[in-house]
């Protein structure tokens, strides 16, 4: 994508009334209003909240919210120029339960109030192979600490990725922790049982995985 595409869907992004745009500094000193409110000041409703970590251009944050109208689905990612698209759809298709904020997903726990979030989705993430790469992994056992902090006791965690690595990864260190894993599978579509909400929606390129026989992988837990 070229600069100047970069700086339009920037500029648009400020004006879509589903995208929110903290500075690290209003994170930082616990200044943002929509802390512990995003139910009520942003979605205008008491509907659960449920978190894409890393959403990308927000495909999946887009089809779960038509899927499920009743929830309220936030797209996180720092790549604002990404989303724009999965914002503006929303915003054509007058999805109201559907919103994109732009900011480090190592401040989730700042951004959100403990116990305010009822799901949270991580989807196709950069496995990170190199060890030296580990404390960028999303599933590392610090992010997992800051998940658990901001959902409900009885929240729930979605992984789904094309990595086995991270599918190993990430099962492996939630059996050392002991946390409540629900499902698991390296391959959700070859499987029985798989979710819907797993194997009815589909990203762009999850779908030129598949196409070329890509195994999808898929992990449910919870926190104990």
């Amino acid at each position: 994508m070229g600069s100047k595409n970069k700086l339009r869907r920037f500029r648009e992004n400020e004006t879509f009334a589903n995208v929110v745009q903290p500075t690290r500094e209003e994170v930082m000193s616990d200044s943002l209003k929509l802390k512990g409110n995003w139910r009520k000041n942003f979605f205008k409703n008491e509907n659960p909240l449920v978190l894409e970590l890393g959403c990308g251009k927000g495909e999946y944050s887009v089809n779960l919210a038509k899927a499920y109208p009743d929830v309220n689905f936030l797209g996180i990612d720092i790549k604002g120029a990404r989303f724009w698209r999965g914002a503006k759809i929303a915003l054509e298709e007058k999805l109201t339960n559907v919103g994109f904020l732009r900011t480090q997903i190592e401040l989730v726990a700042d951004i959100f109030d403990e116990n305010e979030v009822d799901e949270i989705w991580i989807t196709f993430p950069d496995p990170q192979i190199k060890y030296k790469r580990t404390k960028h992994r999303l599933t590392n056992e610090e992010f997992l600490q800051k998940y658990k902090k901001v959902l409900k006791p009885d929240g729930v965690m979605h992984l789904k990725t094309d990595s086995e690595f991270m599918h190993g990864y990430t099962l492996g260190l939630l059996h050392g922790l002991g946390e409540n894993i629900e499902y698991a599978h390296h391959d959700v579509y070859g499987s029985h049982g798989a979710p819907e909400a797993v194997t009815n929606i589909q990203t762009f390129y999850e779908n030129q995985y598949l196409e070329q026989g890509k195994k999808i992988t898929y992990i449910r837990f919870k926190f104990r």
